[in-house]
């Protein structure tokens, strides 16, 4: 609509009212739509079927999270690009893989890639993050306005903490009258797990070894093993708490109508074949998004492949902001409308360097069936470390081995792996068995070499040259 030759947006401007006040309706005119506010909330090192929603059978485990995909959609078919805490972030926050975007591994990203904080600030948001602020990097480009370190929420495992905050944050955005993007992370269920066998502070429930269930990748009946998943459960159990809180600031604050709730893990659990690999178990994560009046509550999308690299692209599309050049993900926006889209039936992830800056350089691309991983740093003799390996499980494994051959097959395995591995997720969901030698299976196998190469190439991967020669490309 025109006034004397101008859009109106042109003339409020030149009669001196603020964005804002365009945003919220001046008076003068019918007011526009509230801009969606976005809260991306965080688990950290929670595996993909430790919620109730997902699957998991110790009781009670998370009310919030559940009640929160029951509001919304969740995927079961959504993986992080890395396994491991700052390249997966750093993916969610470039929408590009990490030999693109510079984060190969506790790196800081490239300084000429644009990122979501930039984005949203530029389209006129509030910003802020709680906790894990220092694997988003570096900080001139994630310029938050609002940084709460997880030492100031009881090293990120304190949900009351993160109410007050959560809180706050959004009562400053009203104050200035902008929409808000909150990444608040929580840091359970990371290492340290909370002690089982004495209070612990924060925690409100004490999970027993015989209240879980051991991920079925793991050896059964070690009671090291199985105690320190009750460990975790425990950590699994106060994240949830800290969900809830963060969701109940939100409603508290008057917000919850307006903003999109995005929730996930950043990697799977850290214990061996796990975090810091690309199996099913190290990328799987408990994707849900719940957008009030968008999504119609209850979906579970057993359908689409969605990616962390897919995240910015879909926020950008589905909130109307100003594009972003250069991004190797997708928009998923459409699904959320009940849209269905081709092309969406596998995912690729990757593996660089690991916390420790040791260089384990994997890749894999997988479907809901099949999954084939490379690992260009496996030569027979390099042992394999990473953070994972020193709780209980790893050391447990290690000494059942001495009496089981199956078990310390397993864990030399895990040590030296083999070049490449091909599993059928249909028989072997834990991708227990390599079938990589499997004639029966060879034409699949190429297959999926083929859209490794395809990838490698056209996203100029610095792998290229070393996977050509171990597949003989």
């Amino acid at each position: 609509m025109k006034h004397n030759g101008l859009t109106r947006r042109e003339f409020l401007s030149a009669a001196g009212i603020s964005t804002a006040a365009m945003a919220l309706g001046s008076g003068l005119f019918a007011a526009e739509p509230k801009p969606t506010n976005v809260l991306l909330i965080t688990a950290d090192d929670a595996n993909w079927d430790s919620f109730g929603c997902t699957g998991c059978r110790a009781p009670n485990i998370s009310p919030n999270i559940d009640a929160l995909a029951a509001q919304g959609i969740r995927f079961e078919h959504a993986h992080v690009t890395s396994a491991i805490c700052q390249p997966s972030r750093s993916v969610i926050g470039t929408g590009r893989y990490p030999h693109r975007n510079g984060a190969l591994g506790f790196d800081p990203i490239r300084t000429d890639v644009p990122t979501i904080v930039e984005c949203f600030r530029s389209s006129g948001y509030y910003t802020g993050i709680l906790a894990k602020v220092e694997h988003m990097a570096p900080p001139a480009k994630f310029p938050w306005d609002v940084v709460v370190k997880g030492a100031e929420l009881g090293n990120g495992r304190n949900p009351q903490l993160y109410y007050q905050h959560t809180k706050a944050l959004i009562e400053q955005a009203k104050a200035q009258g902008k929409p808000f993007f909150l990444m608040a992370n929580s840091q359970d269920p990371h290492r340290p797990f909370p002690s089982i066998d004495q209070p612990s502070e924060n925690v409100s429930r004490i999970y027993k070894p015989e209240e879980v269930d051991v991920p079925g990748f793991l050896p059964q009946g070690i009671p090291d093993i199985q105690k320190e998943i009750a460990q975790y459960y425990t950590a699994v159990h106060r994240c949830d708490e800290t969900v809830g809180q963060i969701l109940r600031a939100l409603r508290d604050a008057g917000a919850e109508e307006n903003t999109m709730v995005i929730f996930l893990s950043d990697n799977g659990i850290s214990v061996p074949f796990a975090k810091t690999n690309c199996y099913e178990n190290s990328t799987k994560t408990p994707l849900i998004i719940r957008w009030p009046g968008k999504i119609k509550p209850g979906l579970v999308d057993k359908e689409h492949f969605v990616s962390g690299i897919d995240l910015m692209p879909t926020l950008i599309d589905a909130l109307g902001l100003k594009p972003v050049e250069g991004m190797d993900g997708t928009s998923f926006a459409p699904i959320l409308r009940g849209v269905k889209l081709p092309g969406r039936d596998k995912v690729f992830t990757f593996i660089t360097s690991t916390a420790g800056r040791r260089f384990y350089p994997m890749r894999s691309v997988r479907t809901a069936t099949r999954s084939y991983i490379f690992n260009a740093w496996s030569d027979g003799k390099t042992e394999f470390q990473n953070e994972p390996m020193s709780g209980l499980t790893w050391n447990a494994m290690v000494r059942a081995g001495k009496q089981d051959s199956k078990i310390a097959a397993r864990c030399d395995f895990f040590l030296h792996r083999v070049p490449e591995e091909f599993y059928d997720l249909t028989k072997d969901p834990c991708e227990l068995n390599n079938l990589i030698d499997s004639r029966a299976h060879r034409e699949e196998i190429d297959q999926l070499r083929a859209e490794m190469l395809d990838m490698m190439k056209s996203t100029s991967d610095p792998l290229l040259d070393e996977f050509r020669k171990k597949i003989g490309a």
